[in-house]
């Protein structure tokens, strides 16, 4: 009896004893010199410290800014600025007239911002949902002027001075599709000389072109905004038009409903917006709208 009582009490001394060390081995050793119970680090928490040193350089993203002909100077020297203090934004400018580019979103074309050499082609995009009327405001402002070629000998003052036999061709953007033709068409009629003239007009496809047509000789005169005859040497400005006789020439400015770069694309339009950029194009020869 006293073997059996002695073997069952050694085999609870011997079962508390494994108990207490597999406790032990959950709750971890305690230093006998100063009390204190120290906890060993796991596997993920030194994962997640190693990885945390780790950053993946920033992704290039791509936007794409459709603009009036008559910006692709001033814009030139934004894109320089802005890709330099920007490095992981690429701006990809598709410059035309402003009723093309109006059409080609509606199209779809990809653009995740629109800057517009007239009112109205912001104003239609706004209608169909493809701008947000909280996403666009006016920008800048252009006027419009006449042109002759630098080493011309005709003279020419005022409209009236395009009906002279010396004079065989006038050079205007599209009416329908570029705002500069637009404006020179609106001065004309007013002037009552649109009629006369029209016999003589060669229509080019953008504001650039029209530039082209008179440096190149292949016109005598032309309509273009002043920020247009001031980057050529090869033409001369024969006189401004008077701004009553044609809506203003205003530039707004809009954010693409569908862009996919909502971020960036709102982060270039209040850039696009600030006194440094505004210095810029005056330098070209747009004026701030009051």
């Amino acid at each position: 009896m006293r073997k059996r009582i002695g073997y069952v009490l050694g085999s609870m001394s011997l079962g508390l004893a494994l108990v207490l060390a597999g406790c032990g081995a959950n709750t971890g050793a305690t230093d006998t010199s100063t009390g204190a119970e120290q906890t060993t680090s796991t596997p993920a928490a030194s994962g997640e410290s190693s990885s945390a040193g780790n950053t993946d350089p920033q992704e290039t993203v791509d936007l794409t800014i459709s603009a009036a002909a008559s910006l692709t100077d001033a814009m030139k020297e934004i894109e320089t600025n802005y890709e330099l203090a920007n490095p992981h934004i690429e701006l990809n400018f598709n410059f035309g007239a402003s009723g093309a580019l109006q059409q080609q979103i509606e199209q779809g074309a990809p653009a995740d911002i629109f800057v517009s050499a007239a009112t109205k082609n912001m104003n239609a995009l706004v209608d169909e949902n493809l701008i947000a009327s909280g996403d666009q405001k006016n920008l800048l402002q252009n006027s419009l002027v006449a042109i002759v070629p630098a080493d011309g000998t005709h003279t020419v003052t005022s409209e009236t001075d395009l009906t002279s036999d010396s004079i065989k061709t006038v050079a205007i953007g599209i009416p329908e599709s570029v705002p500069a033709g637009t404006y020179a068409k609106e001065a004309l009629t007013n002037a009552k000389l649109w009629d006369e003239l029209e016999s003589k007009l060669v229509q080019g496809k953008d504001v650039r072109q029209v530039l082209q047509y008179v440096e190149t000789g292949n016109a005598d005169a032309g309509f273009v905004y002043k920020t247009d005859a001031l980057t050529s040497d090869q033409v001369k400005i024969a006189f401004e038009v008077d701004k009553n006789s044609y809506t203003p020439a205003n530039y707004p400015i809009g954010i693409i409903e569908g862009t996919k770069h909502r971020t960036e694309a709102e982060q270039f339009y209040a850039y696009l917006q600030t006194p440094e950029v505004l210095d810029i194009f005056a330098k070209y020869g747009f004026t701030i709208p009051e």
